[in-house]
């Protein structure tokens, strides 16, 4: 799971085995933790199950936006994981979950911790930025 700026090219990520209620409650609480004081995110989402159940806890700094349904390419995220599909994940055979899992990581840490990739990658002309 990973959230992006698309303005400042910062992004926050994590890799686990599965998606659940679970992992997007932890991912959330430390995505808020992990925000400046004073700023709010807000995160498009998709409206799978483990996004949108009543057990979701959203913290007081993060806003979800919930995309239409059918219309996942209007998140910019997507443009990130078709990049690091393309690029990266694609045409490869994994030995193990964990040869796959560390793919996650190296492909992660070589675009996401490059805002300068990140921004141009996730660039969305419908989405007006303030920094």
């Amino acid at each position: 799971m990973t959230a992006v700026c698309p303005a400042t090219g910062q992004a926050a990520g994590l890799i686990m085995p599965c998606m659940d209620m679970a992992t997007i409650n932890d991912f959330l609480a430390e995505l808020s933790s992990r925000l400046a004081p004073g700023v709010h995110a807000v995160l498009i989402r998709d409206n799978a199950g483990f996004h949108t159940g009543k057990s979701v806890v959203v913290p007081p700094n993060i806003t979800l936006l919930a995309l239409p349904p059918y219309a996942p390419e209007l998140n910019p995220v997507e443009n990130l994981w078709h990049y690091l599909r393309s690029h990266y994940w694609s045409l490869r055979v994994y030995r193990d979950y964990e040869a796959l899992k560390e793919a996650a990581v190296v492909a992660w840490r070589a675009v996401c911790l490059v805002p300068e990739l990140v921004r141009s990658v996730c660039a969305a002309p419908y989405i007006h930025l303030r920094t």
